[in-house]
């Protein structure tokens, strides 16, 4: 692969110009087809899963009782003079109202409280249904706004009116402003990184480039394949993120090549063959395990996953594609000049950092035997004063520290602290994420409903005023659809059903059968005395579904439950049947692949064991915030609430191959430099030198990005964010740059041990390129005194 994408790097250089004119081409198709086939206005937010109950349930309505088989909206009434809604001019009021709402785009029925005796017990609040035939995604982009504005009249002086129900639930959310924000930071720490907003810019444009060309794709699909907004936002959000860090490590690369005198043709193919196969190699897993999302079969999660694969293989091509051909317009604009911060810092990398070892690994103490920093347990830097081996007699406080130390960066001083005491930094590190972890464990899934909208918006109010004054669970009714066509009397059965279902707990009322002749269906509404989120109410669904056997007993109907409460449980279960096994798969794939790529049995399983460290307290974080609200007003999170069921599943592909992109490139220095001189411990200083910037900033630049979503209305996008964010920036600080090294300073060689007969089985990857050729050496010219490398 290295060698492949050396040619592939030359060769864009060379065809800047044509490869340029093709990747301008291939966004305008893009932009073609989005307008021919699909568009925003064509994304579907229905939660369904193929085969359930609920919603095999849902299909049966659709012929046999279309006006429920739909989404619902709900009018909610309420008198402010402290008046009754019962009393003749309000109540005229709300009948004028209904009646304009009948006449609303996509109203099937408008089923008045009075009718249907949805009154407060005070008389001060009345909840009219609206019912539509069609699901939430096919309702036209106006349809709601026009119901809202059909029932204004009624808002007057003495009387308010929200409007809210299932049919506002997953609403698109807006995040323009995110982009914005997440642009803006990434620039910012791009420029800090390399002194140059040349530089720094041309990250920006590739993944700019990159994500503009994987949504517009993706809208493009909208009117065949059903999308999600929430599929659209988090394309977007990891391919900005992706696409910025993958320039990002390839830049540096190539800018490192240019500090140390190499020509622009030569080191943007060096960049693309070596940091470019990382690159690949990282996508491909984040592609894989985002891809994996569509074997749960559930189709909003499905889209969500193929939409984030296709945004991560995008910004991969662009990495090697049209980046080197940005790299030639660039050409030598982008070395660093003479005697700058930049040129001094690229320099002190390649020049200043050798270990005391050399390229030799010969033991600095000569006919000792043994490397200074090998297991004698005396680190040369440590400041004992002991002898760097015994017989020598020089102190190791005379050395002045280990040679490389003198020219050591942020991230080098920070990995020599760490390894000094390696099993007391894990153990700090374990007793903080477990302590982070801890509230996961009581971590309650469920899919948002609109009692986590924005507090000011009209479905929240709604939600809140049916909770307070008829309920919580009318803000959430079960249907429980009844076949009676084996009952020997088909309404006699459908009443002992209700009646049945009507003494389970925590049932608060049960509606009369709405019965079908024709095709001898019944249909029952269920108001659970709890909220649709609440546990006990998942518990009631599943007490009514263990019962149909005794029911089928009794009155010869079969019983099914669905309605939106219904599809959340299902949903639930289903993702938490999956997680599981998808977390074992995902594991096993990395152990597999770190295993090809380092040829070693600790570093795969270092990082499996951080990993899983990493996603624990994540989602301890999240539980935390958004569940038990500790410190959630930071971040707009008003009220608190359940987990997005998506959500553990979707950390658990995501965070993996994000985990894999710093792993990589953190690691593969490391190795490399261990096999060049032997010294383990050197070695994992050396890859801090030459990584450990680039990895912070680029952790950095993924965590603002995500975080930047936090700005979001919706309650799951906004949840996906946070656990994006925080995942990155544990992995990338208190794992890659903190848990790793220890773990490597704590095994030495035996970090790098890989039995013989596996090590002729496995094929060789050559991820760090070495078959391209030595990287450009450091001119004595340049060489640089410790003191200038700060």
């Amino acid at each position: 692969m290295p060698a492949f994408l050396h040619r592939l790097g030359r060769l864009a250089f060379r065809r800047r110009r044509r490869m340029l004119a093709l990747c301008l081409a291939l966004v305008a198709a893009a932009v073609v087809c989005m307008t021919a086939f699909g568009g925003t206005g064509k994304l579907d937010n229905t939660f369904s899963i193929p085969g359930s109950e609920s919603q095999r349930a849902l299909d049966r309505m659709k012929t046999d009782f279309p006006t429920f088989s739909g989404t619902s909206a709900q009018i909610v009434f309420t008198s402010t003079d402290g008046q009754k809604v019962t009393d003749p001019a309000d109540s005229a009021r709300i009948r004028a109202a209904l009646g304009a709402a009948a006449s609303a785009p996509q109203v099937a029925k408008v089923v008045s409280p009075f009718d249907a005796h949805t009154i407060s017990a005070d008389g001060t609040t009345a909840v009219a249904q609206v019912r539509y035939e069609v699901p939430q995604s096919a309702l036209k982009p106006n349809a709601l706004d026009e119901l809202k504005s059909a029932v204004a009249g009624a808002n007057q002086q003495g009387m308010r009116v929200d409007v809210g129900g299932s049919a506002f639930g997953n609403a698109p959310s807006e995040s323009h402003r995110s982009d914005i924000i997440g642009v803006g930071v990434a620039l910012v720490i791009l420029t800090l990184t390399f002194g140059s907003l040349l530089t720094a810019g041309i990250p920006v444009v590739t993944a700019l480039f990159g994500v503009a060309t994987a949504i517009f794709g993706a809208l493009s699909l909208t009117g065949t394949v059903s999308i999600s907004s929430t599929a659209q936002s988090l394309a977007l959000m990891i391919g900005l993120a992706v696409g910025i860090d993958y320039a990002l490590f390839i830049v540096s690369r190539h800018r490192f090549h240019l500090a140390h005198g190499m020509e622009p043709e030569d080191s943007a193919a060096l960049a693309v063959g070596t940091a470019g196969s990382a690159v690949v190699f990282a996508g491909l897993t984040v592609v894989i395990a985002m891809t994996g999302l569509t074997v749960v079969g559930i189709p909003y999660l499905t889209a969500m996953g193929l939409a984030a694969a296709g945004a991560v293989l995008i910004a991969v091509l662009v990495a090697t594609t049209l980046l080197p051909a940005i790299l030639g317009f660039a050409g030598t604009r982008l070395t660093p000049g003479p005697g700058s911060r930049a040129m001094r810092r690229e320099q002190a990398v390649g020049g200043a950092g050798e270990d005391a070892v050399g390229a030799t690994g010969d033991s600095l103490a000569s006919g000792t035997g043994e490397n200074v920093l090998s297991g004698t347990g005396d680190n040369v830097a440590d400041g004992t004063g002991e002898s760097v081996a015994g017989g020598t007699g020089e102190s190791a406080s005379r050395t002045g520290e280990h040679v490389a130390g003198a020219g050591a960066n942020a991230a080098e001083r920070w990995f020599r602290l760490v390894t000094r005491r390696p099993l007391l930094t894990l153990v700090a590190v374990v007793a903080s994420l477990g302590t982070l972890a801890w509230p996961a464990h009581d971590m309650r899934l469920a899919l948002p409903d609109n009692g986590t909208a924005p507090k000011s918006s009209s479905q929240r109010i709604a939600f809140d005023r049916v909770g307070e004054k008829l309920g919580p669970g009318f803000n959430g009714p079960l249907l429980v659809l009844a076949d009676t066509s084996h009952s020997s009397d088909p309404t006699t059965a459908a009443q002992r059903v209700a009646a049945t279902i009507g003494a389970l707990p925590d049932v608060a009322t049960v509606g009369k059968p709405v019965a079908n002749p024709a095709t001898h269906t019944a249909l029952i509404q269920v108001i659970p005395d709890s909220a649709p989120s609440d546990p006990a109410t998942k518990t009631l669904v599943h007490s009514i579904r263990d019962d149909r056997a005794a029911i089928q007993r009794d009155t010869g109907a079969t019983v099914q439950v669905t309605g939106s409460t219904a599809v959340s449980v299902d949903v639930a279960a289903k993702l938490n049947s999956a997680l599981i096994p998808f977390a074992a798969v995902v594991i096993g794939l990395s152990l597999l692949l770190l295993l090809l790529v380092f040829r070693s049995l600790v570093v795969p399983l270092k990082a499996a064991a951080g990993f899983l460290l990493s996603i624990a307290a994540t989602l301890g974080a999240v539980v935390g915030v958004f569940q038990l609200g500790h410190l959630g007003s930071l971040i707009g999170v008003d009220t608190t609430g359940p987990v997005s069921s998506f959500l553990p599943i979707i950390l658990l592909a995501v965070l993996f191959g994000l985990a894999m992109d710093y792993e990589v490139f953190l690691v593969s220095r490391m190795r490399e430099s261990y096999l060049h001189t032997g010294n383990p411990l050197g070695a994992v200083h050396s890859g801090a030198r030459h990584s450990g910037r680039v990895v912070t900033a680029a952790a950095l630049i993924m965590t603002s990005v995500f975080a930047a979503f936090l700005t979001s209305d919706s309650t799951m996008l906004k949840q996906i964010a946070f656990a994006l964010a925080a995942g990155v920036l544990l992995d990338a600080f208190v794992i890659r740059m903190t848990f790793v090294p220890a773990v490597l300073a704590l095994t030495r060689h035996a970090a790098w041990w890989l039995p013989t007969w596996l090590e002729r089985r496995l094929p060789d990857l050559d991820i760090e390129g070495d078959r391209l050729g030595p990287a450009p050496a450091v001119p004595e010219s340049v060489a640089l005194t410790p003191s200038t490398a700060d």
